[in-house]
């Protein structure tokens, strides 16, 4: 396996913003699309979450439901997905939910900040250097090698993009909720970028369920190889 499975997650408004410019989280799911993104997330080998994000939403990235985690044992897997994050900087707090909850979490940095992180988090993580620069083809590829078959990724916008821009998603499922932010400083859906699945290369639609008062959509984009492979994965 040379990589694992990804699977791009993202709720966001009617004009594709993540969140607000406020201090508190914006909501954008409903109660029964957080069911179905921890069903989706009990489902998976690995979660991963940008630095970013940690620190602006602080969470705790859980399979909330005791069924689903009982159903994961029974399987003989972990009650939690592996935990993973991404940084450039090393500048992750010790105190963030992200290290207190779970199972098993991982931090990709540069040489430079991993020896940062280490001294910063101590037993809280294993700590993963990925070299003079970060990478996110060199993440999957240590992840693959740690036995992950099937990865999500739940942002934020310069991790989806970083994934998007380099064809590396099998699957992106995208719930709209039904209202507009509005606001050119929030954080949107992906930073501007070249994207291989643009209109040359339109994705497949591979479907689109109503959830409440969302709708959920799923593409597969041409550029990965999630037409050859990734129906059986999802």
């Amino acid at each position: 396996m040379d990589r694992p499975y990804v699977l791009l997650s993202c709720a966001m408004s009617v004009d594709g913003f993540i969140d607000d410019t406020t201090a508190e989280r914006l909501l954008l799911s409903n109660d029964a699309d957080f069911d179905r993104v921890d069903a989706v997330r009990a489902d998976c080998d690995a979660i991963l979450i940008g630095a970013e994000t940690l620190r602006r939403d602080n969470p705790r990235l859980l399979v909330n439901s005791p069924e689903r985690r009982a159903a994961r044992e029974a399987r003989g897997l972990p009650p939690y997905p592996l935990k993973v994050t991404i940084t450039a900087s090393g500048d992750l707090a010790p105190e963030l939910r992200f290290w207190h909850h779970g199972g098993r979490k991982l931090v990709y940095a540069p040489d430079m900040a991993a020896a940062k992180l280490r001294q910063r988090l101590g037993s809280l993580a294993e700590v993963v250097p990925t070299g003079k620069t970060l990478t996110v083809a060199d993440v999957l590829a240590d992840l693959a090698a740690r036995g992950t078959g099937k990865l999500m990724v739940e942002g934020g916008g310069t991790v989806h993009t970083q994934f998007l821009a380099a064809g590396l998603v099998d699957e992106i499922q995208l719930a709209v909720a039904p209202f507009f932010v509005g606001d050119p400083k929030a954080p949107k859906f992906v930073n501007p970028a070249t994207f291989p699945d643009g209109p040359a290369r339109r994705m497949t639609l591979a479907g689109v369920q109503a959830v409440g008062d969302m709708a959920v959509l799923r593409y597969l984009p041409a550029s990965s190889a999630a037409l050859s492979r990734g129906r059986s994965a999802a």
